[in-house]
């Protein structure tokens, strides 16, 4: 999606965003996303045998739940809808959160699920280039490396601030509701998919934990 801080509705209206309003939207992100990915959920999911068709079922479900989430906050028109795209996003990170950890539980990975996993399964479909350091493929195996919390901060605000600018298409939809809830549930459906994707791909192959690596003094 290109950048634009003017956004335009369904009529032809220029709904003006501020430069400031992007900055204040990302840095709200970047906290939202860090606390978020601070604790990981915990799963009633047990180890299956059979973990591959258990966890379609789990991202079946999730992405429905998801499109549910982010239709439904589309609905609500114009000023009062941009209220809501911040709830929105957390709602469907707590649903894909709450995959992420299940689909890791069937394919017996709780022990070994971290924080940079969970990011990683998150947003590496919005956010690859960041990422590419934090979990890195080596043939048939992943290697996750450990980061600071300094690192993370970094990071995930890098992340905040492309999925802000991404959100622009959201703010847009409050505008044309009916025809906007359509797409932005589409959308957070097609979303919950691919990271489950990326965490099947993950959890059913071998994960290296990279033993941690203490915070860096501050100067």
């Amino acid at each position: 999606m290109a950048r634009n801080s003017h956004p335009t509705g369904a009529t032809g209206k220029s709904y003006p965003i501020a430069k400031e309003d992007h900055a204040r939207f990302a840095d709200r992100m970047t906290d939202t996303i860090l606390n978020l990915v601070s604790k990981v959920p915990s799963s009633s999911e047990v180890y299956s045998s059979t973990p591959d068709a258990r966890a379609r079922q789990l991202a079946r479900n999730a992405a429905r739940t998801s499109a549910g989430i982010s239709g439904g906050a589309a609905l609500a028109p114009g000023p009062l809808g941009m209220l809501t795209i911040l709830p929105d996003l957390v709602g469907v990170w707590r649903v894909q959160a709450q995959m992420v950890s299940d689909i890791a539980a069937i394919y017996g990975k709780t022990a070994t699920l971290t924080q940079e996993q969970m990011v990683y399964c998150l947003f590496k479909q919005s956010a690859a280039q960041l990422l590419r350091d934090l979990v890195v493929r080596e043939g048939g195996r992943y290697l996750v490396l450990p980061a600071t919390m300094r690192m993370m901060r970094n990071l995930i605000a890098k992340i905040g601030i492309k999925v802000g600018q991404r959100s622009v298409g959201k703010a847009v939809a409050r505008y044309a509701p009916l025809v906007g809830a359509l797409g932005v549930g589409a959308y957070a459906y097609y979303d919950t998919q691919k990271v489950a994707d990326t965490a099947i791909d993950l959890f059913s192959s071998e994960v290296v934990v990279q033993a941690e690596t203490p915070d860096e003094p501050s100067s």
